[in-house]
């Protein structure tokens, strides 16, 4: 009956396709009839190999990213622990680094979706508002299998390169590391530029001219880590007993620099610069030092470009970290030791705050602090969903993401996200950045810190003071003045609210 109903299929196909066939041969519809079944069961296994058969393959090409980043991973860590002086070894860690960031960030995207897919679970509906999950549901996971073959192919290709780069790590000098800053080191570390580290430390370990100091500018944008940077060359040990002393100075102390500070020493200066200063300024500065002639050396810091002209060496520029090592740095502060692919929905979340945060470093400290106390779904929701409402406030108030508000002079935040039981319909909370805060036991307003407002954990009074302390050197506090405001009188008052950036 079914062969009955088949040849009449193919008759009307025949007919509709005009072809004048006047009469099919048992033979010649056998042909055709087998054609067709073939080529059903073709496409048939076809799709059930594209729906179900990618779940597999995805998750082997996922098992085999985590193996090769293992192994990355592990150079990096080996070389991170070296003094790198070869120019083109430090090129290669770069690109290393890069590669191994970038393939973090697909495992860490894609892996926690897998898991969640695999235990038969439907995503939340929270996590369907988030771009790379709608297009992991979408796709049906064929997007994704390619973005994770590029990163495979990626990291082969890498470490394909590795052997000689290996062979000549082996002759590097280790760096001492002590035990106590080992233990706390998710708390107390200085992540990534290491690069730009060695680089420093070549330069400063170099023995040239003694009568002509080297003068090396260290420029970036706010915030981006110089001063942790190079607070972070001049702790370390080899410097320490390259040099007799180490100073630190701002722009305005150069105009009354005594000589005195470093004859006969060999003197290490390093100088942070707010403002530009004139080139006669700077050779009186630099004069005094070059007349010691033991070999000291200055490193500018600076947000200025125009800064590197004083420089007798290139400048070392740092930018903000990319994408990629802002997301594995977040997961290392907000996890802890904890594996986020033991908990893949918080991974979900983490990976939207993240990329919300905009790569501000304050913020990640603040934000992954008061996520890693406390691994519940809920609060970790309720935690972005504060900032995004904070965050789409001042876009709409003001044009501009909270991050960029904060490096800018003249401008008021508006936090009254955070502070709803303070919130009314004639009352709005701003931040207000004032003067380096200092403990004081008389101090007029409340003290609370970023992630007190953050966490719900406190009841914030009319006006208060926030304050946030880095857990590394030269440990920078920023403070500001929060309080309520009419906010009729917000719009006249706005261009006279100043914010003061203490980086």
């Amino acid at each position: 009956m079914k062969a009955f109903h088949i040849k009449l299929l193919v008759a009307g196909f025949l007919a509709n396709t005009h072809l004048k066939i006047v009469q099919a041969t048992p033979i010649f519809m056998d042909v055709v009839i087998s054609a067709l079944v073939s080529d059903i069961i073709s496409r048939f296994m076809s799709f059930l190999i594209s729906k179900y058969g990618h779940n597999s393959c995805l998750k082997n090409k996922l098992e085999r990213l985590q193996h090769l980043l293992l192994r990355v991973h592990m150079v990096v860590e080996e070389a991170e622990g070296r003094y790198i002086t070869n120019a083109g070894m430090l090129m290669q860690l770069k690109m290393l680094t890069e590669a191994m960031y970038k393939g973090y960030h697909v495992f860490d995207t894609y892996g926690p979706l897998e898991l969640i897919k695999e235990a038969g679970e439907v995503s939340d509906s929270y996590a369907l508002d988030f771009h790379y999950v709608r297009r992991f549901h979408l796709s049906g996971g064929t997007i994704v299998s390619r973005e994770v073959k590029s990163s495979l192919e990626n990291l082969e290709t890498v470490l394909d390169n590795l052997k000689e780069f290996v062979s000549l790590l082996n002759g590097c000098e280790r760096i001492f590391r002590n035990p106590y800053s080992t233990y706390l080191y998710i708390d107390n570390f200085m992540f990534g530029r290491q690069v730009e580290r060695q680089q420093i430390m070549s330069i400063l370990m170099l023995d040239d001219h003694p009568k002509i100091p080297a003068v090396l500018p260290i420029i970036g944008g706010c915030r981006v880590g110089k001063k942790t940077l190079v607070w972070s060359v001049c702790s370390d040990e080899r410097i320490r007993s390259h040099f007799s002393t180490i100073l630190h100075f701002g722009g305005d102390d150069i105009k009354k620099f005594d000589e005195r500070k470093v004859m006969p020493l060999k003197t290490l200066i390093t100088v942070e610069f707010i403002s530009d200063i004139s080139d006669c300024e700077w050779l009186n500065f630099y004069s005094l030092v070059a007349s010691s002639g033991n070999g000291s050396k200055v490193i500018i810091i600076s947000r200025l470009e125009k800064l590197a002209r004083f420089g007798t060496v290139n400048p070392i520029e740092l930018r903000n970290f990319s994408h990629e090592e802002y997301s594995y740095l977040f997961n290392v502060l907000a996890f802890g030791s904890s594996n986020p692919l033991d908990h893949p929905r918080l991974a979900i979340i983490g990976k939207e705050i993240a990329r919300t945060l905009q790569g501000s470093l304050v913020a990640i400290n603040i934000y992954a602090n008061v996520l890693r106390n406390n691994f519940s779904v809920p609060f970790w929701i309720r935690v972005l969903n504060l900032y995004r409402g904070m965050m789409e406030s001042n876009l709409s108030l003001y044009g501009e993401h909270p991050k960029s508000l904060l490096q800018k002079d003249g401008t008021i935040i508006d936090i009254t996200a955070f502070c709803p039981s303070l919130a009314t319909n004639s009352l709005r909370i701003t931040l207000l950045t004032g003067e380096k805060f200092k403990y004081d036991n008389k101090r007029e307003l409340p003290v609370m810190g970023f992630g007190d407002i953050i966490a719900g954990s406190v009841t914030m009074p009319m006006k208060f003071q926030l304050v946030w302390e880095s857990r590394l050197a030269p440990y920078t506090v920023i403070s500001a003045t929060c309080g309520a405001e009419e906010l009729l009188s917000t719009t006249s008052t706005r261009k006279k609210r100043k914010i003061v950036c203490t980086s």
